[in-house]
């Protein structure tokens, strides 16, 4: 008996495969009488989280922006700045100065924008002035006179002592002197012999030329001996009188300057009336005291010359790291390259010349996070998680609002750290522009995340086709054609850049939001109208742009068809085979991708109802696909397998592929592959199929159909357009349909076909030509049907398994061993 014929399905018209846009839906001949759109289009959403962001100023309301590149984030986050900072906030300048304390940790002054300028210069002025001027107080008369009576005093009581010792040196022909041992001069006694002094080590030079005798220079030395104690005592005391001098003259002298110091210090703490800058000042009029030797000196002599002097002076100076004077608006930073040291600033170290590495509170530099404190700052994501130490000490600096300035070697435990400068309270608001992958590897793996970026912006990559967005479409080419002094468009290329922003989309009712990829059309299209010397840019000159980028991209996809064209990869569009199948994938990357189709093929044997995806067994399979394999086991059990065991084992097999396969797309053409090799109902080859499916088989719509569409339309045209050539794709994919227009002169002249499905049965019935068959009120598949004879196949299955050799052996030897009773009886 003859197979049930199929019923027919009818094909998509040639109006289904795109939605074109006709230029007369324009208001106007072109983009001319346009005025241009500097707003953001299509992210409704994504603006009113900015906008929360913005606006609230608590802790932890920093941004996190997802999206596609090319949808305008970094160009939206920058105009929403603009318009929504209507109020300038509160800037501060930053400076590090020494710590009089503790010179390891720099003291952080904050100032009123502008004063941090001023008490620089302020500071440098009053040093200067005192060192013109300590020493002009010290060389006044009354200080002169009360110093000149201090050094004679000194003088009488040095010379008092000296003067004793001396008679009683006198007296045992004894003398003082100095000896000079190394650098240092110490003081000596001397024998005096014939009115002249003599070292004591010279005595026995003296004895061998006779001109004293042994037995006196034996005295000598004797003397010699007993006054050495008393030597040292003297020469303690004499210490003691010079130290008690230098004192003396220390507070003489501090005394002097004191009202001077005083008072030019008091002007600048009148006029700086912060509280830790007052503290500043104090301890540095102290050390100011303490260092009157440096000052006391002519200021004619530069300091250079002196390196402790220079060291001394260096301590004055204030290190501005942060001056706002000319910021005039809340600062918006957009750091491009988020290193450590640019991003938090740096602490420079330099080299003595002997391999030691020395720095101090002048070496501190600001980073952009400092420069942004007060306003926002822009990074992205992903440079900040690839840069060494950047994100985690982002999130503590986020965390706790305080940033500290570190070495950035001593933050890999590379070195020490030199200095640790006091800590800066942070106030910025960060803006992370990133992917939906990467907040969610945040989210997911950092535990105070949550916590530092509690509002997130999420950029559309598509919005709605509706006449108002084509206005804003056309406005917002027009923007690019003023910025960039590109020619205007008339209506013909605005209708084919909506068309391409649809296809980009991958739905007719829909627009990309990817206006980078919009405005490098609009860019090409204007360089091949110049070409042709135009003086307007049109449809043709747009397409022509996107056909040249497809083709700059299309190296592999030609190599590909050059393959299947050669034979080297088999690909069959005429006939029928049992088992076999054309598959549809989509090649490529973010920017272009490309359909080819794949030869898929089921073999079918005695088993328990495995089915092997051999892709997974050589690795090369996704989960995404494991997973379709799994579905295509439940709809095989769901469907056959209620009323007997499925005795098949199956191998699914993409032919001559050798990459990793992912996505469930495949689904439905592998379902097919395997009714035709059990049933041995035979696929017409000129189909490509495409369709994920469920356990109960309703067929699920799938991406990338237009580029899968075109792949199979190009290989049956190189081959040779036959009329019967097809594809067939979920229904759901209808509305999704943006083909090119030579698909779409194929199928007017019926040289091409289109088909939509939405069940296992349609495709069945479009692939093979039977009718698939209906489960009847006996639990059993019609006749004649595709069904039908599964259900029979599998049939014959189970009864060879049951009734196969090993039943067979058991039965004879039951039959041997009756014969054997017998024949003892």
């Amino acid at each position: 008996m003859a197979l049930i014929s199929a019923p027919k399905h009818s094909k998509l018209t040639h109006e289904q495969l795109k939605l074109s846009c006709n230029p007369d839906d324009f208001k106007f001949d072109s983009t001319t009488s346009l005025t241009p759109i500097d707003g953001i289009v299509g992210q409704e959403h994504a603006v009113k989280a900015l906008k929360v962001g913005v606006d609230i100023k608590g802790p932890g309301y920093n941004i996190f922006i997802t999206g596609l590149s090319g949808t305008g984030k970094l160009s939206s986050v920058k105009k929403i700045l603009t318009e929504f900072i209507t109020k300038k906030q509160k800037l501060y300048d930053y400076a590090y100065v020494y710590n009089f304390r503790d010179e390891d940790h720099p003291t952080l002054l904050v100032f009123p924008t502008g004063q941090g300028k001023e008490f620089k210069f302020d500071l440098e002025s009053t040093i200067k002035f005192l060192q013109e001027n300590i020493p002009q107080t010290l060389d006044t008369e009354p200080f002169l006179t009360k110093k000149k009576n201090l050094i004679k005093k000194f003088g009488d009581s040095q010379k008092k002592l000296m003067s004793t010792f001396q008679k009683k040196l006198e007296k045992d022909s004894l003398t003082l002197g100095e000896i000079k041992v190394g650098d240092v001069v110490r003081p000596e006694l001397l024998a005096v012999i014939d009115n002249q002094a003599y070292y004591i080590q010279q005595l026995d030079e003296l004895v061998q030329q006779k001109k004293i005798t042994k037995r006196k220079a034996n005295t000598i030395i004797k003397k010699y001996t007993f006054h050495q104690d008393e030597l040292q005592q003297v020469f303690k005391e004499s210490l003691k009188l010079a130290q008690n001098f230098n004192v003396v003259l220390s507070e003489l002298e501090t005394k002097a300057v004191t009202d001077l110091v005083n008072t030019t210090f008091e002007e600048l703490k009148n006029k700086y009336k912060l509280k830790k800058v007052r503290k500043y000042l104090e301890r540095a009029a102290e050390s100011i005291f303490s260092n009157l030797t440096v000052f006391k000196k002519s200021p004619n002599i530069p300091a250079a010359q002196d390196g402790t002097d220079f060291e001394i002076l260096k301590n004055y100076q204030v290190n501005l790291i942060l001056d706002n004077s000319r910021t005039k608006k809340t600062p918006v930073v957009i750091e491009t390259s988020p290193s450590y040291t640019n991003l938090f600033g740096l602490i420079e170290k330099h080299n003595d010349g002997s391999g030691v590495w020395y720095s101090d509170y002048t070496k501190i530099k600001a980073g952009s996070l400092l420069k942004a404190n007060g306003g926002y700052i822009i990074l992205k994501a992903y440079d900040i998680i690839n840069e060494p130490g950047v994100w985690q000490t982002l999130k503590r600096v986020l965390l706790y609002g305080r940033l500290e300035i570190r070495d950035s070697a001593s933050i890999f435990q590379l070195t020490p750290s030199v200095i640790k400068p006091e800590p800066i309270e942070i106030n910025c608001k960060v803006i992370l522009i990133g992917n939906s992958y990467t907040y969610s590897l945040l989210s997911n793996y950092e535990d105070d995340f949550g916590k530092i970026f509690k509002i997130k912006s999420e950029f559309d990559y598509e919005m709605p086709r509706t006449e108002q967005t084509l206005l804003e479409y056309a406005r917002v080419i027009k923007n690019l054609v003023v910025k960039e002094n590109l020619m205007e468009l008339d209506n013909s290329a605005l209708a084919k850049v909506i068309e391409y922003g649809a296809r980009y989309a991958g739905q007719k009712n829909k627009l990309t939001t990817r206006f980078a990829y919009i405005s490098d059309l609009v860019r090409e299209g204007n360089f091949w109208a110049k070409d042709v010397g135009e003086q307007i840019v049109t449809s043709s000159h747009i397409r022509k742009a996107y056909e040249s980028a497809i083709e700059r991209h299309s190296l592999y996809e030609t190599k590909l068809k050059e393959m299947i064209n050669e034979e080297t990869i088999l690909i069959e569009t005429e006939g029928e085979k049992v088992g076999q199948i054309n598959g549809l994938a989509v090649y490529g990357g973010d920017f272009y991708s490309f359909g080819k189709p794949s030869k898929i093929t089921a073999s079918v044997s005695l088993g328990n109802g495995n089915i092997i995806n051999v892709e997974r067994e050589a690795g090369l399979s996704g989960s995404s696909h494991n997973k379709g394999i799994l579905i295509i086991t439940g709809y095989f059990r769901e469907k056959f397998g209620k009323n007997i065991p499925l005795s098949f084992t199956a191998n699914l097999v993409f032919e001559q592929s050798y990459g990793m396969i992912d996505g469930d797309s495949a689904s439905v053409t592998e379902i097919c592959a395997l009714i035709s090799s059990i049933s041995g109902i035979p696929i017409k080859q000129h189909f490509a199929i495409t369709g994920s499916i469920n356990q109960k088989g309703e067929i699920q719509p799938i991406g990338g159909v237009n580029e899968k569409i075109e792949g199979f339309f190009d290989v049956c045209n190189e081959k040779g357009l036959t009329g019967k050539q097809g594809v067939i794709i979920p229904v759901q994919n209808v509305k999704d349909l943006m083909l090119k227009d030579e698909v779409i002169d194929a199928v007017k002249k019926k040289m091409f076909s289109i088909y939509s499905i939405s069940t296992v049965e349609d495709a069945i019935e479009l692939l093979t030509g039977i009718k698939a068959g209906k489960l009847l009120k006996n639990n059993k598949y019609q006749t004649n049907t595709v069904f039908g004879e599964v259900e029979k196949q599998l049939c014959e299955f189970r009864k060879k398994l049951k009734h196969g050799p090993q039943t067979k052996q058991k039965s004879s030897s039951k039959k041997s061993t009756q014969t054997k009773r017998k024949k003892k009886k």
